[in-house]
């Protein structure tokens, strides 16, 4: 059965991932901050995730055959949490790789 949701998200996040670590090479996996910021986006994604897909009254359908059909908190597929990452983690890393092109400008 096909799982395109699953396997996009779950590609979405390994690529981000890989990316990162043997292209980019920021360090941005091993900073603090980069973790704290990743919290607070959880912090926030739960709640409204968890409203918007919520099974009793959802506003966001999804597929069955396009989900992994695991739900966590509340009603949230997994699915939802992997793209979040890749998304919140992408942005991060191109203003990074941004931030260190201006710094490098600037040192000339």
């Amino acid at each position: 059965m096909a799982r395109e949701y699953l396997l996009a998200a779950a590609t979405a996040a390994v690529l981000v991932v890989l990316w990162e670590l043997l292209v980019l090479r920021t360090g941005l996996f091993r900073r603090l901050v980069y973790w704290v910021t990743m919290a607070i986006v959880l912090g926030f994604q739960v709640p409204v995730d968890g409203w918007l897909t919520r099974l009793d009254a959802p506003i966001v359908l999804y597929a069955d055959w396009a989900i992994s059909g695991v739900r966590a908190p509340w009603d949230i597929p997994v699915e939802d949490f992997l793209y979040g990452f890749a998304m919140v983690t992408a942005v991060l890393l191109l203003w990074e790789r941004r931030r260190s092109a201006r710094d490098q400008a600037d040192r000339r």
